[in-house]
């Protein structure tokens, strides 16, 4: 298969991007996958598997590129028009495309990690995976982040009225701003790409993000205290560009459905082994970690704005995504 003009272009492009595999480039179709956090993380264990996979079922027809990009909405928006084939990204800006999606950032939507892989494995999720395709993206798997903590540079946070007054960075998402401003926060929003800024200024004293993002991310070093409230599961989703994906034949989008499996599995696999040691390697750092959180005074305190934050939300979903159980 000889090199488009519109691949050609794109490789000159990318000299300073970080090349995960070697080949002849001339005869190899380039994918450009970008996300938000190093290759080195659960993310990047999910495009490695996805590269591995996916070259080697295609006999090396296809060449996986990673390219490091911190705003989300931009990649989602790129792999939209085109300009990139592929992301990971977290459910975050996902609303803004998919509203329904917004019902997965319900604070303590979640019993655990297993009731929530076991809804996006589910008929719930395989649902909300084709609702992205109407929006211009091809959906392929759900990935993760893993369940979502506070840290700050002003006190620990023992209790929620330990948050109030803190100005926390929160994702550009209405249910996580309206859930930190019930607490007494000031929830300020902005893309990851500015939060260390943000940090080191003192524009924000805090943020809330997975142990994983906050260890591979080094957060530890603009931020002092970690309370472990696991507020909110952040479910990641690899997204594809329909044109690039209809192009593809028969067998290749098989090997395209196969290495979205494998990216799956490697990306929960190494959120699993992030979370089992990381918070001892975060106390190794430096920072105070609180673990003993009383989840039920959180809930309670964020019980005001339960009605309004799924006010706008889809009821029955919201139901079936509680009452899961293991074979339902």
């Amino acid at each position: 298969m000889k090199m488009t003009r519109r691949t050609g272009l794109k490789t000159l492009a990318l000299g300073a991007a970080l090349t995960l595999g070697a080949g002849p480039a001339l005869a190899q179709t380039q994918v450009t996958f970008q996300h938000p956090i190093g290759i080195h993380s659960h993310y990047g264990a999910g495009t490695t598997a996805f590269k591995e996979t996916f070259e080697r079922l295609t006999n090396n027809r296809f060449r996986v590129v990673y390219q490091r990009n911190d705003n989300e909405r931009e990649t989602i928006e790129a792999v939209q028009i085109g300009t990139i084939e592929c992301t990971i990204t977290s459910t975050g800006p996902t609303g803004n495309f998919v509203p329904e999606t917004r019902n997965l950032d319900v604070p303590f939507l979640f019993r655990d990690t297993a009731h929530a892989r076991g809804v996006l494995d589910s008929q719930i999720g395989q649902d909300l995976l084709a609702r992205f395709t109407p929006r211009g993206l091809v959906a392929l798997a759900w990935m993760e982040n893993g369940f979502r903590h506070m840290t700050n540079n002003r006190r620990e946070v023992n209790t929620p009225a330990d948050v109030r007054g803190l100005k926390v960075r929160t994702m550009e998402n209405p249910v996580h701003m309206r859930a930190f401003q019930t607490l007494g926060a000031l929830p300020t929003p902005m893309a990851f790409s500015e939060l260390v800024p943000a940090l080191q200024q003192g524009t924000v004293d805090g943020q809330e993000n997975p142990i994983p993002v906050i260890l591979n991310n080094n957060l530890n070093q603009v931020q002092r205290h970690l309370t472990l409230t696991g507020h909110v599961y952040s479910p990641a989703v690899m997204l594809c560009n329909p044109a690039f994906v209809g192009r593809l034949n028969a067998a290749d989008r098989a090997a395209m459905q196969q290495a979205a499996r494998d990216a799956a599995a490697a990306n929960r696999a190494r959120v699993t082994s992030d979370e089992q040691t990381g918070v001892d390697e975060l106390r190794r750092r430096g920072m105070t970690v609180v673990t003993q959180v009383d989840s039920a005074a959180f809930q309670a305190a964020l019980a005001p704005a339960a009605a309004q934050i799924e006010q706008g939300l889809d009821s029955a979903l919201l139901r079936r995504i509680r009452e899961w159980r293991p074979g339902s």
